[in-house]
């Protein structure tokens, strides 16, 4: 098929009937509901199936696999523009576990799922791509949007695959957050593990159905433009747009200058988007930009890049390595398990099993799915867990776009097994801080509500 202007049209109209029809079916079916699915996961499933890759009813494209990574570097650049200042005296203080624990739980998946392919996977299937491993974190701990800039990533270097199997990590790993989480918050509801519980049909109508009523919708500022010079909204577009647009040229830019390395869009187009910020900031310009709209784009590219990502999965591919891939998702969940089951025990002395239920979701699919298996023991966000986890991800975040812009790049030019020692060795030293500053201990301690209350007094 010939990609025009209305081609590219065409595919996003058909996209946009499928993201209605998941939101239809969240809001009305009770089954979706009590999956949690997300809308983006239900079009990306009804495009796999009646696209190209599936039925062929509907036509879309040959190029659903292109958009991801043109939409991950919007996403990417507008992370500058939204992300708060880090506060490293308040981070270590107060959120000293939460910032040790999440971050050793990234850093291994990455490392350690390379390790675990090199070691268990690519010598009894010698067809695999030394990256390999890299597909479980680019799924599991980066959602659909690290699936796609590792996937992309691989492609500029040759390994077409990748974009299947990364995004078919993301969306098992969504899957798997929620169904066996639900599992989790059962057991655990029975056995007296969790602090708050409230049953699934008490939790807010919103959060099941995903349609929010008018007495709680949030108001927010939009209108830092005159419309009588520029609407808002294709302001905060246009300046996003470039940002995403300066890191593709700058990209082509690198692949002249230097033949022999991929720079990623989605790497350069953060560090634009740094600079961006940099000069607002500088001209007092920044009064002038909504962190409420710039995130509302963000999250719409995610919502797309996740459908198009998920339509885009080549099935032959997924069959043909669909052993070794299967391991390599239940060594990630075991990592996934550990840190639930027995890490978040040591490391929180209080309401452990809310933030160990928080963590395994968006170590398996996405923060999004987290916060969804939160809600449901802990409705009113006692626990504190999402404070402390956004302040705690100040500092993680760029260590993961770090990981995800240099583990390509560092697998296919041979420097696999530095990597594996960067990652682990890093992980290894968090851990021994984490003892030292105390924020993990092994004691047998048994913490009361009355230690909970002294703890969080």
């Amino acid at each position: 098929m010939e990609l025009t202007p209305w081609t590219i049209f065409t595919d996003l109209g058909f996209i946009a009937i499928f993201l209605l029809i998941g939101t239809l079916l969240r809001a009305k079916v009770s089954f979706v509901q009590r999956s949690f699915l997300p809308a983006s996961i239900i079009a990306g499933l009804l495009g796999l199936i009646l696209g190209p890759n599936g039925s062929g009813i509907i036509p879309l494209s040959n190029q659903l696999g292109v958009y991801p990574g043109i939409l991950i570097a919007v996403i990417f650049g507008a992370l500058p523009l939204i992300s708060p200042k880090v506060k490293w005296k308040e981070i270590s203080r107060r959120v000293g576990s939460m910032w040790s624990y999440s971050q050793i739980a990234m850093i291994l998946m990455w490392g350690g799922g390379l390790l675990f392919s090199l070691l268990l996977l690519n010598p009894f299937w010698s067809d695999l791509h030394d990256g390999f491993g890299l597909i479980l974190a680019a799924g599991f701990v980066g959602g659909h949007g690290s699936a796609a800039a590792i996937g992309d990533a691989f492609a500029q270097n040759g390994w077409e695959e990748a974009r299947s199997l990364a995004m078919t990590s993301a969306t098992v790993g969504v899957i798997s957050a929620i169904l066996i989480g639900m599992i989790f918050i059962k057991r655990g509801s029975t056995r007296g593990h969790t602090s708050f519980l409230t049953s699934f049909s008490n939790l807010p109508q919103e959060l099941k159905t995903g349609l929010v009523p008018k007495n709680s919708r949030k108001n927010i500022q939009t209108d830092t433009m005159s419309p009588m010079s520029i609407d808002p909204y294709i302001f905060h577009v246009a300046l996003v747009s470039i940002i995403a647009m300066g890191g593709y040229y700058l990209s082509v830019w690198g692949a002249i200058l230097i033949p022999k390395v991929a720079f990623p869009a989605f790497s350069l187009a953060f560090i634009v988007g740094l600079v961006i910020r940099k000069i607002l900031t500088s001209t007092k310009a920044d009064d002038y930009v909504s962190k409420h709209v710039i995130n509302r784009i963000s999250g719409s590219a995610t919502d797309l890049l996740v459908a198009f990502g998920i339509a885009s999965i080549s099935l032959p591919i997924v069959l043909k390595y669909i052993i070794p891939l299967s391991i390599l998702f239940l060594f990630g969940l075991f990592i996934a398990w550990v840190f639930f089951h027995v890490l978040s025990q040591k490391f929180f002395p209080d309401y452990w099993f809310e933030k160990g239920i928080f963590t395994w979701g968006w170590t398996t699919g996405t923060v999004a799915m987290g916060i969804a298996l939160l809600r449901i023991v802990d409705p009113d966000l006692k626990s504190k867990t999402l404070d402390d986890f956004g302040l705690a991800y100040i500092p993680i975040a760029p260590v993961e776009i770090a990981v995800i812009t240099f583990a390509p790049l560092m697998v296919v030019n041979s420097q696999s097994w530095l990597f594996i020692v960067l990652t682990l060795g890093f992980a290894i030293l968090l851990y021994v801080l984490a003892r030292a500053k105390k924020w993990v201990r092994f004691d047998k301690e048994v913490y009361t509500s009355t230690n909970k209350e002294q703890f969080n007094d």
